[in-house]
């Protein structure tokens, strides 16, 4: 009766992809050898990078942080398939070390160009490191914009420099937008997880200045929330130009003759890109990133030190939220 985990009564047999009631160790451990058992825990996860920050004057918006994700069914960045969810051996053992990265600062109304935001990660013994990257920073007149996860775009009256955009990374999102020459000199938006950062248009098209592009919606959390969104293009009020909008997906929007709004915390949004009236305004900060894990509610997690984060259950799953700070993570 040892084998039976306790219980009175027969002995417990299961089949493939059934595995359910109070079991030993030992026992799950031969059950597991002999091919009878079901299929092992896994952890799904969605790990945002910090979004970049808007350029100064007429600038360019932030890109989006890159956006990786391997909840089944849904995209990871740049609209590819989702990843491979870690799987645990048992007994079940797993601790992580995670990152949470900061969002960019816009660029000042110098100007100058936005700043990359930073890194989120994930990592651990056993498991292919996971690393999501910074947004870059949304360009200026005589600035390039930088690349990143998403790639920021470009400033408007920059020559060269309006038609060279930030590009994003694969499997995580777009490139930035290009920007506009000769007037109205709109600002091009910044690439999203989900879409590249829209161009300034020309006076003849209306003159706007470049949207960002949009983001990626998940419903790891239960519902469904659209993250990694662009920052829009910057305008100056002399001409007929408007703003971009930032991307859905919490991108702050482009400043028209003000300064660029910031992104939405915790969505890896890039900022909004400076205007120009008579003055000239600087970019908006990118939006910090978030680390999100989903796995099955049997199992407890602990949050360490360093980092903010909770935990709740949803359906036959938990859900842990980690916004900022860097520590591990460990379930049993």
């Amino acid at each position: 009766m040892r084998s039976n985990g306790g219980l009175i009564g027969a002995k417990k047999t299961v089949a493939v992809g059934s595995a359910s009631g109070i079991w030993a160790i030992r026992d799950a451990q031969r059950e597991q050898g002999a091919d009878n058992w079901g299929l092992p825990p896994y952890v799904e996860y969605l790990v945002i990078a910090g979004g970049g920050g808007g350029g100064g004057q007429l600038a360019g918006g932030g890109g989006a942080g890159g956006y990786r994700s391997s909840v089944v069914g849904e995209s990871s960045g740049r609209l590819s398939a989702a990843e491979t969810a870690i799987t645990v051996t048992l007994p079940f053992t797993l601790t992580l070390a995670v990152t949470v990265g900061g969002g960019g600062n816009g660029g000042s109304s110098s100007p100058t160009i936005g700043s990359q935001g930073t890194n989120s990660s994930i990592s651990g013994s056993g498991i292919t490191t996971v690393t999501s990257t910074g947004g870059g920073g949304g360009g200026q007149p005589n600035g390039y914009p930088t690349s990143g996860g998403s790639g920021g775009g470009c400033a408007g009256d920059g020559g060269l420099t309006q038609n060279q955009p930030g590009t994003g990374m694969a499997g995580q999102g777009f490139n930035g937008g290009n920007g506009g020459d000769p007037a109205p000199f709109g600002g091009g938006g910044g690439g999203g997880a989900g879409a590249v950062g829209g161009a300034a248009l020309a006076a003849a098209s209306g003159g706007a200045s470049g949207n960002g592009g949009v983001g990626i919606s998940s419903s790891i959390t239960g519902s469904s929330v659209t993250r990694a969104g662009g920052g829009g293009g910057g305008a100056w009020t002399d001409f007929v130009s408007t703003a971009g909008s930032g991307g859905s997906g919490g991108g702050g929007n482009g400043g028209r003759g003000a300064i660029g709004s910031s992104a939405t915390a915790n969505t890896g949004g890039g900022g909004g890109g400076g205007g120009q009236s008579s003055s000239l305004f600087g970019g908006g900060n990118g939006g910090s990133g978030i680390v999100i894990f989903r796995y099955p509610a049997s199992l407890a997690l602990a949050i360490g030190a360093g980092l903010t984060g909770s935990t709740t259950t949803v359906g036959s799953n938990k859900v842990t939220t980690i916004t900022a700070g860097s520590g591990n993570v460990s379930w049993s």
